[in-house]
């Protein structure tokens, strides 16, 4: 087996029977965390993009779905939610930085302010879901690149996304950059 994909396939293959095993996926923070913190392999499916962070889909199944986000310099997500849906989120490299807010239901019109930042260095895991709140993702360092892996407990196509000047929701469609390494035509 061609050990450029051996890791990361051993990994889906672990959520798979986690999943199978434990409806919530008890161990899954676990199971990143090792994979995060020593394995290198993910950067054969690493496709960057100068504009905007990219969205580079491992593996979707009915029970999960299994991202690579590419950050580069200046990049960032808006703020949204999660469709209700578990999301861990694992650091491969650099620093990622999650930028909290309220909860989609105490949305108001006006700015939306920070509840809180955390930083997270390579190797950490972190974890949201709706009722904890809204959140952005971004490099630490906004000059520098960052990758970090993201499970959704199960997959969704598209969530809200929030004006933070206004609070203004959007209905926003998601789309994915590649497939394991190979570009996505078109949306």
């Amino acid at each position: 087996m061609n050990t450029t994909t051996r890791s990361l396939d051993t990994l889906v293959d672990e959520l798979r029977t986690e999943f199978r095993r434990e409806a919530r996926g008890l161990r899954i923070a676990e199971l990143l965390r090792a994979y995060t913190r020593q394995e290198t392999d993910w950067r054969a499916y690493a496709l960057w993009d100068d504009a905007q962070y990219t969205r580079n889909l491992i593996a979707r199944e009915d029970r999960f779905e299994l991202l690579l986000l590419c950050w580069g310099p200046g990049h960032e997500s808006p703020i949204h939610n999660h469709e209700g849906q578990d999301c861990w989120m694992g650091v491969l490299e650099g620093e990622i930085e999650e930028v909290r807010y309220c909860r989609h239901e105490e949305v108001r019109p006006g700015p939306l302010e920070p509840r809180g930042t955390e930083t997270f260095p390579k190797g950490d895991v972190t974890y949201i879901r709706d009722e904890i709140g809204l959140h952005l993702v971004r490099p630490a360092q906004r000059d520098l690149h960052g990758a970090s892996l993201h499970l959704y407990a199960a997959p969704y196509d598209s969530c809200n996304v929030y004006c933070p000047e206004t609070g203004r929701v959007a209905r926003t469609p998601l789309t994915d950059y590649s497939f394991r390494g190979r570009p996505v035509d078109g949306p």
